[in-house]
């Protein structure tokens, strides 16, 4: 390639280089640089070496809770909305009269997001009208104060977070289509019923899809923030902090107190944890993950 093509090259790539410098590189490393100071937007930056990372981890408790209550977060929603979308697409993967109709209903959810979705959520779960505890009253079953105990506060957020699968859905219905029908026609052949057609044929097909949805879901239940700001009063956490998340404390740092320092290092460490979960996602996924080309790389 001569001097002049590669020249071209670089004119064509500028508008991305200079975007990811300027809006992504440039704020990552101030951030680092701010992580280390204890810069509060108003005044000027003293450099505090690690200061802000110890009273992280020593001085300060609600780190700690924050930490507790997104880990639980990420533990229980990530396995449920996986398998309830692989659930969801097997049963939408079916030739039956009107079925473009359900996968449409059952979609609908994942393009309904916002403030809106939360204030629905916050109807629907209220203890004494709502429709969550009106349904299991039918069942003699008497319904807890959801949002208001804090045993509840995070099960319930993931009972929300289970009614948006329709995302997951559509990607996993894509991919089940897409299975060879040779495949299930042979195992008919041998005897193999709808069971062990599933799990020896379809699951080990959908694996990599499972595996790209396992590492996006995992890292975007770490940024849990907008479902806790809006359910909680002003972002305070809810009930005995049960639904202050690491981001929401993270924010409260940032733009209450205007410790922007601390909250820094704070991100620093969850984009720590978040990297290292997401290493260790693509070392376990050559023992789990099947690709139909043989490389598992």
């Amino acid at each position: 390639m001569s001097l002049k093509e590669n020249i071209w090259g670089y004119i064509f790539i500028a508008p991305w280089i200079i975007g990811f410098l300027g809006l992504t590189l440039g704020p990552l490393l101030f951030s680092l640089v701010t992580s280390f100071t204890d810069y509060n937007v108003t005044s000027q930056m003293n450099f505090t070496g690690f200061d802000n990372y110890k009273r992280m981890f020593t001085m300060d408790p609600l780190f700690w809770t924050s930490l507790y209550n997104t880990v639980y977060f990420v533990v229980f929603s990530v396995p449920l909305t996986t398998a309830g979308a692989v659930i969801v697409a097997m049963l939408l993967n079916q030739k039956m009269k009107g079925i473009k109709i359900f996968r449409t209903i059952y979609y609908l959810p994942a393009v309904l997001s916002g403030v809106a979705v939360y204030f629905l959520w916050m109807q629907l779960l209220s203890p004494s009208t709502g429709l969550v505890n009106t349904v299991l009253a039918w069942f003699g079953i008497d319904g807890p104060a959801w949002l208001f105990e804090p045993e509840w506060t995070k099960p319930a957020l993931v009972m929300m977070k289970m009614w948006s699968v329709g995302g997951g859905m559509l990607l996993y219905l894509a991919v089940m289509q897409g299975v060879p029908k040779a495949m299930y026609e042979a195992a008919e052949l041998d005897g193999a019923g709808s069971i062990r057609k599933f799990f020896h044929i379809t699951l080990p097909m959908i694996t990599p899809i499972i595996f790209f949805d396992m590492v996006t879901s995992t890292i975007g239940a770490f940024q849990i923030f907008q479902e806790a700001y809006v359910m909680t009063d002003s972002g305070e956490g809810g009930p005995s902090n049960s639904l202050l998340f690491y981001n929401l404390h993270m924010w409260n740092n940032a733009f209450e107190i205007f410790n922007m320092g601390y909250a820094s290092a704070m991100a620093w460490v969850l984009f720590i944890i978040v990297m290292i979960l997401t290493f260790l996602h693509f070392k376990l996924s050559k023992k789990w993950v099947y690709y139909e080309s043989g490389d598992q790389k």
